[in-house]
């Protein structure tokens, strides 16, 4: 991998990881369109490090809250009723389906999952599934204007049972072109919370799974059919500066947007990407490490 190259995909990976179109497809697709070895999981993983740091970073007064609370309700049964503290125990709950299926599916995420093929098919199924979880909250906000009913869920009604239906969600991004903020938004759409607390729960989520691996990848990085270890860090640096741009712009974005231009792009982007394999332009394995 040049250090061209390194700029590019860090460039990528901070413009799409919090947009619903999945990161770890476009890194992958940036380098079969341009021809680049596969820059692989572990560099995907620890890239990640660089835009979850962003996450860290703008959402601090709100981690260092909820991590307080978390830890005084260990000890004083008086917490465990407090938002912050239940909202801390939330994200371990919803943190642990990923965890285990990262571990049992980690061969097929190295080598099945990133079949281009598998990438155009997540990219248009979940668009759909975007589509319709935005169209029913579209729906359900403007009619809670006139019936309570109506009336989207904030976080303090999140439930240990939410919590796990977001975190299966937030599981299904191991195979890339799913997109773990297109999943869990949707996830959360389609439970009935409004598009900022499903954003903001999917955000806080993702911080203990992707540090958690990126941190066990590292002892990858650099080695053979992997990037450089000095040109991974470079993208993770690129890849922290470009996110949290994109973070603040996306969380302001949601407040009163659709997500339709999202699912209009991933449904097209995988019907061309059908069509370019269909057509053998592009190998399914276009880049892949023979073996790997």
């Amino acid at each position: 991998m040049s250090w061209f190259e390194s700029f590019i995909l860090g460039l990528v990976q901070g413009l799409t990881e919090f947009l619903p179109i999945s990161s770890s497809a476009h890194l992958r697709l940036t380098a079969a369109f341009a021809d680049w070895q596969d820059p692989g999981p572990a560099f995907t993983a620890i890239t990640q490090i660089g835009t979850e740091t962003a996450v860290l970073i703008y959402f601090r007064k709100d981690i260092v809250r909820i991590i307080s609370a978390w830890f005084r309700s260990l000890t004083d049964r008086s917490m465990r009723g407090d938002q912050d503290a239940r909202m801390g125990w939330l994200v371990i709950v919803g943190s642990i389906p990923i965890g285990v299926l990262g571990i049992v599916l980690k061969d097929q995420i190295d080598t099945t999952f990133r079949d281009l093929r598998v990438i155009a098919t997540t990219l248009v199924v979940m668009g759909v599934v975007l589509g319709i979880a935005d169209r029913r909250a579209a729906r359900d906000e403007a009619g809670g204007r006139h019936r309570a009913a109506k009336q989207r869920k904030s976080l303090q009604d999140l439930s240990v049972k939410d919590g796990l239906v977001y975190g299966m969600c937030q599981a299904m991004a191991l195979i890339p072109g799913v997109s773990r903020s297109g999943a869990t938004i949707s996830g959360g759409l389609l439970m009935g919370y409004t598009r900022e607390s499903a954003a903001r729960y999917s955000f806080l989520l993702a911080i203990p799974a992707v540090l958690a691996s990126g941190v066990f990848e590292l002892k990858d990085a650099g080695g053979e059919g992997q990037a450089p270890m000095a040109e991974t860090l470079f993208a993770t640096v690129i890849a922290f500066g470009v996110g949290y741009v994109v973070i603040a712009w996306f969380m302001k974005f949601i407040s009163s947007k659709s997500f339709m231009p999202f699912v209009v792009y991933r449904i097209l982007l995988g019907i061309v990407l059908f069509a370019l394999v269909g057509a053998d332009v592009l190998s399914p394995h276009a880049g892949e490490v023979a073996g790997g």
